[in-house]
């Protein structure tokens, strides 16, 4: 097979936590040497976020995939250096430590490229370094109640947080893409590049639409599981108790709806439901409507119907199930992640590109790799013991 993408790119990793560590996961899928630098007492706090698989992090397993684990101690000098030596052979810093953290230690992404004017660092905060909000802590749910998610989250009853990091995702793969886009441009041009990439920047993005309607006078509403701008769309209770996710995009599918689905041709013209903003008016009485009418209809009729009305459909999983999913069989979308415990199955990354392989990964136990990084960077074996012996790595 080729080599993949960024194959001979090294990746230095000053990251804990979520965003930063998918960026650079998603840099080792592409071919990337991520070395990840870890504190020798405990390494990344997402190892101890959970205890799940097989006692390891759910989280850890997830995010780290593909990168070699250097345990160092950045208060010692002799630690840092290591840093500074390991960043003089790095094409990419990543980095998210507490806001000042980095500068504190000689380590910040500007005192980096000052060194290493090539360099592509990428420093992932909150909020940034400039503004009244600079400086601040930051977390996954802290940010959506800020940037308004939660606030459109929920039903009309209580507001909620979305289940998944959406902020923390969002945020490393903008960071990953930024990355991307600085490697191409110093393909160009030999110029390195500074990214300062914010959670608050990264989801406030996400936001656009929400924020463009409330500012025409029109919040989203909070509707649990349906869509708040589209109707019908969502999951609606069917025959047995079980539920027929549907959705409707534009008004042709309307009227193949009501024909196909719920047999009900003549409410394609009512015209409390004709157009989507009047179905949007008319939610609460068209919603209860549909499921009445579905009431004793099996699921497997619903989709049988849906299918042949070519309207898009799907079935309410649990997160369980994913990894038996159909399409997730059909298409070899599986991989065996190696870790100190044993063998974990989980997906691919999503890249998909023909003559790219997402093979299977190994996810690095604290420290595992550092007498092999240090060894790259030509310290002999008596200063490698050396270092043990005074606690500067492990």
């Amino acid at each position: 097979m080729p080599p993949l993408p960024l194959s001979g790119i090294r990746v230095l990793a000053l990251e804990q936590a979520v965003a930063a560590p998918l960026c650079t996961r998603h840099l080792a899928d592409l071919g990337a040497d991520v070395i990840k630098v870890e504190r020798p007492d405990g390494g990344d706090f997402a190892r101890g976020y959970d205890s799940a698989v097989l006692g390891l992090s759910s989280w850890w397993i997830a995010l780290n995939g593909g990168k070699r684990s250097i345990a160092i101690n950045l208060k010692e000098e002799r630690g840092r250096q290591i840093v500074r030596d390991l960043a003089g052979q790095a094409a990419v810093v990543v980095q998210n430590f507490a806001p000042g953290a980095m500068e504190r230690l000689g380590l910040g992404v500007d005192q980096l490229r000052a060194r290493h004017p090539s360099l592509i660092a990428c420093a992932i905060s909150g909020y940034g370094s400039e503004g009244a909000y600079a400086g601040r802590k930051a977390y996954d749910a802290i940010l959506q109640g800020e940037t308004g998610v939660i606030a459109i989250t929920g039903t009309p009853e209580q507001p909620a947080k979305c289940g998944v990091s959406i902020v923390d995702m969002a945020t490393g793969v903008y960071a990953f893409s930024s990355i991307l886009a600085a490697l191409y441009q110093r393909a160009q041009s030999g110029e390195g590049a500074t990214i300062r990439t914010t959670l608050f920047d990264s989801v406030a993005e996400w936001m656009n639409p929400a924020v463009l309607i409330s500012r025409a006078g029109r919040p989203p509403q909070r509707v649990g599981d349906r869509h708040a701008s589209i109707v019908p769309y969502g999951p609606y209770q069917c025959g047995g108790g079980r539920r027929v996710f549907l959705a409707i995009q534009n008004e042709r599918e309307w009227p193949r709806l009501c024909a196909g689905l719920l047999q009900r041709p003549e409410l394609a013209d009512d015209p409390r439901f004709r157009s989507n903003e009047a179905r949007l008016l008319h939610r609460d009485v068209l919603e209860p409507l549909i499921e009445a009418i579905l009431i004793d209809v099996p699921l497997e009729e619903c989709e049988a119907r849906l299918e042949a009305a070519d309207i898009a459909y799907g079935r309410a999983n649990e997160p369980a199930a994913l990894l038996e999913h159909p399409h997730v069989l059909a298409n070899d979308r599986l991989r065996t992640a190696r870790t100190p415990a044993g063998a974990v199955t989980m997906l691919k990354p999503p890249f998909n590109v023909d003559g790219w392989p997402a093979d299977d990964v190994s996810i690095p136990g604290l420290g595992e790799h550092t007498n092999a990084v240090l060894g790259e960077l030509g310290y002999d074996a008596s200063t490698i013991a050396a270092l043990h012996a005074t606690g500067v790595v492990a």
